[in-house]
């Protein structure tokens, strides 16, 4: 190690030799630093200032060849990667913009485009070998890897300025570098400065020059995959615009059209009922595209586009679906060559129907959407072909298990085929067998047969037992894949392959299928734990945090038989918490609690902090109570008022979900009576909080703690009232005004004898029907059943209000049907044995609100 630091300096001369005498050797031979920090980062650090100003003269070096800029470039994005937070510590930060914002906002040779503005652009992005892209992508990653506070003090100046400038190709680079933001910084822009960015964008798209329209299409629909919902809030605005750019489809170039269809796809797919008054105008335009665009291209974005729709509108598709899939037939079943991207975008757009529409819609299909994809991969020997069958297959299985079952045999064998297989994955074997990977559709291929391969089995239960030992066996060799998204998708699998045996042990409960459970968790969990901490793709953590998660809250207390567990799991999630793995910049050697993170670490962080309560509701409390000790002051430590929005609202949010699940766990009370003096402070300061959604999270914990820790917090209650009382008369928000009525019922519930019920009832069913967290109505209306048998008087003198707010409560598809059914026996109690004051309560309501009322009454 101590030779190789030495040796740094020397190479840095020799490359800078090198490259005058031969660009192509220089640009193999700068691969020396990728080497370096893939193997011993360490050798690296000391030197990072000299390699980053090589590779910056490199990159800018205007009369070097392109690939060996690109070499340099990618160097320095690999280094930001790796090793954040040394970049930042070195104020390297300013130097590497400085020298790259140049190459962003370059104007092309006269009489060239550039690559992703050429009519031949297939849009997608991926064309990396070209400076240009390389910047965005040293931009791209250090919004991944960086505190976005500290960027964007740098970052946004310079956009700013280029965003104003007379010049299109500085406007295109400003727009490029608000886009590549949006994945990284989600939180902070979301929470800062979304009106701002989303008017920038807005007024590009109208932009005199198509280089910088296209560019903030690109941008839009980089926003709307990423800022996530509050997007979705500008709907109004952004749907006629996106919609009076496809009016144009025909007269456009296609390489423009396909980054106006990226904008548009990423915005419906969550818009959700939403999107039901674009409805009519969308799908004409599609299916108009699909059957007269002379473009086979336009024809696959608008299949593809179709896809999008129906993940938004699910079930209010319903009259467009036989026109589509009539449409969809010609493409599906067709043997040319030049149609074969049509034909696998009709198979994707398939699969997704078969999830969106329903069951009763769907199923009749079913059984031929499986004989179709046999008979493709039977007849074509595509990767991309195959892998868009088994998602198929996979979503066939969710709405008609029984017609895949016949053909499971033939469906896992083609998926394990193509697991084992090494066709298209160039390895060249050295010593210790590390491959080096191409992205190719074979690539594709093993991550999505593991995904289905997963979903398979969980879906057809007992009828895939015979099918999961080899499966296992091939999806668990792929957990080393060279690949992280094969290696995510493989672990995912393997979580689902536990719940689809927990499953079949509580459908067919014998002594064998519960061994045959124990001995897969036996085998995952473990595995699940040591990758956690071993593995270098942060995108890989949190898959397998959020499986094991799913693991938990499907296979319960029998994920924890194996006495072991439950000090590992509690271990690897205080690792994650406490930033000590390998994926958290060389685990943890620089990590210090006040410190500002980048938001990929913090969303690693949730991951691990949402197992907390999963474990809490799956062991008694006594016995996980030592780990909870050490776990809970990692949360409260992000508590403080120094920490992000995103972190307060994580950290009380998972404690209230902590003491959500001592409720129901054995012992829990007791354990949740000895924290309540350390948490009640914690969640009352909360409560207090600049942002509601803080405020939300912690007024739900209080209500938990009132819950879990029964009599013990009874002497808390006038404290906890008065909180609430005074935040009632001032909240403005109506997800805390739901949680605060929440948690008055908790505290009901538990001690009905220590709340002045004759002050509180009244407020809570003043601030009635909720508004915003329909889940609280089980609490709530739970809560008045018992008041009525305790105290009719009570809740007679506010029957009106209270069917006044039923009225609106039942029939809505958003409250569950345990609920209604708990309100509609109140309404019927009330209606036989106060028949007068119920007519007269009925009597004041609006007609629909009547109607509904007596509808719901006559159902139930």
């Amino acid at each position: 190690m101590n030779l190789m630091r030495s040796i740094v300096p020397h190479l840095i001369v020799a490359l800078k030799h090198l490259i005058k005498a031969d660009q192509s050797q220089a640009s193999e031979a700068m691969e020396v630093f990728n080497e370096l920090m893939e193997s011993e980062v360490s050798i690296i650090v000391p030197h990072i200032a000299d390699i980053v100003c090589l590779c910056l003269e490199v990159g800018s070096d205007t009369t070097l060849n392109d690939s060996v800029r690109v070499k340099a470039l990618s160097c320095i994005a690999f280094l930001v990667k790796l090793k954040s937070k040394t970049v930042l510590k070195q104020k390297l930060l300013t130097p590497i913009l400085q020298a790259i914002f140049p190459i962003l906002i370059a104007a092309p040779p006269p009489g060239e485009q550039d690559p992703e503005d050429q009519e031949d652009d297939s849009g997608d992005g991926t064309d990396n070998d070209n400076p240009k892209h390389c910047s965005a992508q040293i931009i791209d990653t250090m919004a991944l890897h960086m505190p976005p506070e500290k960027l964007f003090q740098q970052l946004m100046p310079m956009t700013q300025t280029c965003l104003a400038s007379e010049n299109p190709y500085e406007r295109k680079g400003g727009l490029m570098c608000l886009a590549v933001l949006a994945e990284g910084c989600a939180d902070h822009i979301r929470t800062k400065m979304l009106s701002s960015v989303l008017q920038t964008v807005c007024q590009s798209l109208s932009d005199s020059n198509q280089v910088v329209r296209s560019a903030s299409l690109f941008a839009l629909g980089q926003f709307s995959e990423h800022l996530q919902p509050e997007v979705s809030k500008y709907c109004a605005e952004l749907m006629p615009l996106l919609l009076g750019y496809l009016s144009s489809l025909n007269q456009a170039k296609v390489g423009h059209v396909t980054k106006a269809f990226y904008a548009l796809e990423n915005f419906m797919e969550n818009l959700g009922a939403d999107i039901e008054p674009y409805l009519p105008t969308l799908m004409e335009t599609m299916l108009s595209a699909l059957n007269n665009a002379e473009s086979l291209k336009i024809r696959e974005l608008a299949v593809s586009a179709i896809g999008a729709i129906a993940n938004a509108a699910k079930e209010l598709l319903v009259p467009y679906f036989p026109p589509v899939i009539e449409s969809l037939k010609g493409f599906l079943t067709t043997t040319s060559e030049e149609m074969r991207s049509l034909q696998t975008q009709s198979l994707d757009t398939l699969s997704v129907l078969a999830r969106a529409i329903g069951k009763d819609v769907f199923s009749p299909l079913a059984a031929e959407c499986v004989r179709l994809g046999l008979n493709l991969t039977d007849t074509i020997d595509d990767p991309d072909l195959r892998r868009c069958t088994y998602s198929l297959y996979s979503a066939v299985s969710t709405v008609s298990p029984d017609c895949l079952t016949p053909h499971l045999p033939a469906i896992t064998t083609i998926m394990l085929l193509a697991l084992k297989s090494n066709e298209g994955i160039t390895a060249h074997i050295e010593e210790d067998k590390s491959f080096v990977l191409v992205e190719n559709a074979y690539i594709d291929e093993k991550e999505d047969a593991c995904d289905a391969l997963g979903e398979i089995a969980f879906s057809t239960g007992a009828a895939f037992q015979p099918f999961l030992e080899s499966s296992f066996q091939q999806v668990y060799e792929m957990r080393d894949f060279p690949h992280e998204d094969v290696r995510r998708a493989a672990f995912g699998a393997m979580g689902q392959f536990c719940r689809a045996q927990h499953l079949v042990w509580k459908e067919i409960p014998t002594e064998a299928n519960h061994q045959a459970l124990l001995k897969l968790l036996d085998v995952v969990l473990p595995c699940f734990v040591e990758s956690v901490r071993t593995e270098h793709e942060r995108q890989v953590v949190m898959g397998i945090l959020e499986t094991m998660n799913n693991v938990m809250k499907s296979c319960k207390e029998e994920a924890f038989k194996n006495p072991a567990r439950l000090k590992e799991i509690s271990h690897v999630i205080r690792d994650v918490l406490k930033k000590k793995t390998v994926c958290q910049d060389g685990g943890g050697d620089e990590a210090d609690d006040e410190e500002q993170q980048a938001e990929y670490d913090a969303m690693l962080q949730e991951f691990a902090g949402e197992g907390i309560p999963l474990v809490a509701s799956s062991v008694p409390a006594d016995k996980f109570s030592p780990f909870l000790n050490d776990l809970l002051p990692l949360l409260m430590n992000k508590t403080k008022s120094s920490c992000t929005v995103a972190d307060r609202s994580f950290s009380v949010g998972t404690i209230g979900e902590i003491l959500q699940a001592l409720v129901t766990a054995p012992g829990g009370t007791g354990v949740a009576g000895r924290l309540s003096n350390r948490l009640l402070p914690v969640l009352v300061a909360g409560a207090r909080d600049s942002d509601a959604e803080v405020r939300n999270n912690s007024v739900f914990g209080l209500g938990c703690l009132a819950q879990a820790a029964g009599p013990i917090c009874v002497t808390d209650y006038p404290m906890m009232l008065s909180v609430f009382s005074s935040m009632l008369t001032k909240e403005s928000d109506l997800r805390v005004i739901d949680n605060l009525c929440g948690a008055l019922c908790r505290m009901i519930h538990s001690n009905v004898d220590a709340v002045p019920l004759e002050q509180v009832v009244p407020a809570l069913v003043g601030r009635l029907p909720l508004k915003e967290d329909m889940e609280e109505n089980k609490t709530v209306y739970s809560c008045l059943a018992m008041l009525y048998t305790h105290s009719p008087a009570l809740v007679l003198g506010l029957m009106k209000p209270i069917v006044a707010a039923s009225s609106q409560v039942l029939g809505n598809n958003k409250v569950d049907q345990e609920t209604q059914s708990t309100l509609a026996l109140l309404m019927r109690d009330f209606a036989q044995q106060h028949s007068a004051a119920f007519q007269a309560a009925v009597s004041s309501l609006p007609g629909e609100q009547q109607a509904a009322l007596s509808a719901a009454l006559s159902a139930s």
